[in-house]
């Protein structure tokens, strides 16, 4: 099979025998699900179709994986997220390890090469092709523990974990405040209520101080982990989970479901998991139980939410945010 996105078509004509190498946060590509590499990833999404045929798949927050002959970091579009990686690679694999980074113009890759520097590892260009650069280096230990890009802030009278790698980095999403706003005169006192797309655990944590019992899942293994620490930074208890939309709770139902879905994957525009949090929240909702979602007001879920629900209210419009509301 040959490669699919730039990035990896760049890889696929190099000499390098990429036999047994770690593949850090790739995109979505056939080439490399069906070759010889082991995964590590922070996307449950990606995980979950890696292990599905079969390959090695692994995450940051699970057990270390075996040291592998080579790494390849894509460099991700945040570049802090892209520096923590580099920071958990350093403290995690042997000294010495080869390691290549990869990644297009437009997402910053030529960056790299003065974060290398300033880690104090050499680094060379390889190639450079379809809009895209491979530079080299070689894994040490740069003495800068990864740990410290988790950081805290306080909103709403809560702590909040954070971390490059979750939505809303460090502060109060517009749109998940104006959800906020409205979520007190629309939600039950009591029951079960899940949090779609948790980021930092700001929903679920404003929920379960409610009393409300909370479950809060998110595909991305770093807002899994923000939400747990966020949660305990304040004494409350919810059940947290990484999981693509409802992959995970089959059978499960709520009283409510609350989200402020994505609606990018890097520097695309995505509609596909709010689509299907919207098509499949009504049998996952009891009788009469509700869904409120915030969303940017350009995007196209009143169609969704009518074909879904048969009906929807806005409860709130700011022209630049909006919040739906939508009973089984």
């Amino acid at each position: 099979m040959s490669a699919e996105t730039p990035v990896c078509q760049l890889l696929e004509r190099q000499d390098a025998d990429y036999r047994g190498w770690l593949w850090v946060a790739p995109p979505r590509d056939g080439w490399l699900e069906s070759g010889e590499g082991r995964l590590l990833a922070a996307d449950q999404a990606l995980l979950s179709a890696w292990r599905a045929r079969g390959r090695p798949a692994g995450s940051p927050f699970e057990a270390e994986m075996p040291a592998p002959p080579g790494v390849v970091l894509f460099w991700p579009k945040a570049h802090a997220l892209g520096e923590w990686w580099l920071l958990w690679l350093c403290a995690h694999l042997p000294v010495g390890t080869p390691l290549q980074v990869v990644g297009e113009h437009q997402g910053g890759i030529k960056r790299v090469l003065k974060v290398l520097a300033a880690l104090g590892l050499g680094c060379r260009k390889v190639d450079s092709a379809r809009r895209c650069t491979l530079f080299a280096s070689r894994l040490d230990r740069v003495g800068l523990d990864p740990e410290a890009a988790w950081t805290s802030f306080e909103a709403e009278g809560l702590t909040l974990a954070s971390h490059p790698g979750v939505f809303g980095h460090g502060k109060l999403d517009a749109g998940t405040q104006l959800l906020l706003s409205r979520l007190p005169g629309v939600l039950p006192e009591t029951g079960q209520v899940l949090d779609l797309g948790c980021g930092d655990g700001i929903l679920a944590a404003w929920l379960a101080r409610r009393g409300l019992s909370v479950t809060a899942v998110d595909v991305n293994g770093f807002a899994v982990e923000a939400t747990r620490r966020s949660l305990a930074a304040n004494g409350l208890a919810g059940e947290v989970r990484a999981g693509d939309v409802f992959a995970e709770l089959e059978g499960r139902r709520f009283d409510a479901i609350v989200s402020n879905p994505p609606f990018h994957q890097e520097r695309a525009v995505d509609y596909g998991p709010a689509g299907r949090l919207i098509r499949g929240a009504p049998e996952h909702l009891v009788p009469g139980g509700r869904l409120v979602l915030v969303a940017n007001a350009f995007l196209p879920y009143p169609d969704l939410l009518e074909r879904a629900f048969g009906g929807f209210e806005i409860l709130a419009d700011d022209r630049r945010f909006r919040v739906y509301s939508a009973r089984t």
